[in-house]
């Protein structure tokens, strides 16, 4: 046998077990998420309560669709918003395609196709000061894009033989600093802007909650949500098992549960924080938003505002943009990632909410 095939035949062998491995890691964290996902269902069946004086299902709110994503299977999970060009970005969990809606477009374009850069899901995507896309993928991490030329700039991932993990949702701080969850762990992650000049590396655990999480069934997620304030004081993110809300000092490490007034946080995914304190939550299965105001420290919450309703089709998380509220219909119940066996999804959208 020439060196030439014995060489072929180690590229196919390597090629195969790569697959099998990629395949065997897919399967399993699909398999976790259904369990995840139900157990939320049972946990977090019951809404937040509804404020007094509210009109139907959502109150005074307006819901209407802001733009539909192109695909049978989209599934999306994640939306950011860029101010500079107001174009705003949608992953999708089922095969980590990102789209982007440019401004008055009906309909949002691929942006990254699906498996760009050996990515599996897209869940968490922020983009930064400088026109940068972060997108997690949570089977491995983080990767970096240029909005203006969708290069990819950075790539960092959990350190290798860390089996159990999902990464999840991220946000950065005026430092440039990002933080992500890490839903099956409850840590979270950090890259500097020190690492991401440096283009790669490990995702480095900042923050470990585990100490003070609330005991949680097997099977279910703690952490997910994470937002930070502007001054870049304090991070907060939920657990969406438990219901509980926790700040994480920057300056000291501390960790603390914020007390939470007038409801809980169970079922909560996607999180955003105004400057002046507005908190504005998506609640998946319940099909939930709800808004509450902070204290000046962060250490308080009081909720003020709850709209319910069946056209939100489980919201996984949203965005803020002048004048309304921008939702991510996720449709997880129709044949995705929490029931894959349930419903036929109909156009996958992206919701607008005027009143929350």
């Amino acid at each position: 046998m020439t060196k030439t095939k014995t060489k072929a035949m180690t590229r196919t062998r390597t090629s195969t077990s790569t697959k099998t491995a990629a395949s065997t890691s897919t399967a399993a964290r699909k398999a976790f998420l259904v369990a995840a996902l139900a157990g939320a269902l049972a946990l977090g069946a019951a809404p937040a309560p509804a404020l007094a004086g509210a009109e139907g299902p959502s109150g005074d709110a307006r819901i209407s669709t802001a733009f539909s994503l192109p695909g049978a299977k989209v599934y999306p999970e994640g939306i950011a918003a860029d101010p500079r060009t107001r174009a705003v970005y949608v992953g999708s969990y089922a095969d980590g395609t990102v789209y982007r809606a440019r401004p008055g477009q009906a309909q949002a374009e691929v942006f990254l196709p699906a498996g760009t850069d050996g990515r599996h899901t897209a869940n968490g995507l922020r983009v930064d000061a400088f026109g940068r896309l972060w997108v997690t993928d949570s089977t491995q991490g983080v990767a970096v894009y240029d909005t203006a030329t969708r290069t990819l700039l950075a790539r960092f991932e959990v350190a290798a033989g860390t089996s159990a993990r999902f990464v999840n949702d991220l946000t950065i701080t005026p430092d440039g600093t990002a933080y992500l969850t890490d839903s099956i762990r409850g840590v979270i992650y950090r890259v500097t802007p020190r690492q991401l000049a440096a283009g790669s590396g490990v995702l480095t655990e900042a923050y470990d909650l585990t100490p003070a999480l609330r005991p949680r069934p097997a099977g279910t997620f703690s952490l997910n949500g994470i937002t930070s304030d502007r001054a870049g004081r304090y991070l907060l993110a939920v657990d969406m098992t438990a219901g509980d809300l926790y700040r994480v000092d920057l300056r000291t490490g501390a960790v603390r549960r914020v007390a939470l007034s007038g409801g809980d946080l169970k079922a909560a995914d996607g999180l955003d924080l105004a400057p002046d304190g507005t908190l504005r939550v998506a609640h998946n299965v319940t099909n939930t938003l709800t808004r509450w105001q902070l204290g000046a420290d962060g250490t308080r919450a009081r909720l003020t505002r709850t709209v319910t309703d069946p056209s939100l089709q489980i919201p996984t998380t949203l965005a803020r943009v002048p004048g309304r509220t921008l939702v991510v219909r996720s449709q997880f119940d129709k044949g995705g990632p929490m029931n894959p066996g349930t419903g036929t999804p109909t156009t996958f959208t992206v919701a607008s909410v005027r009143g929350l």
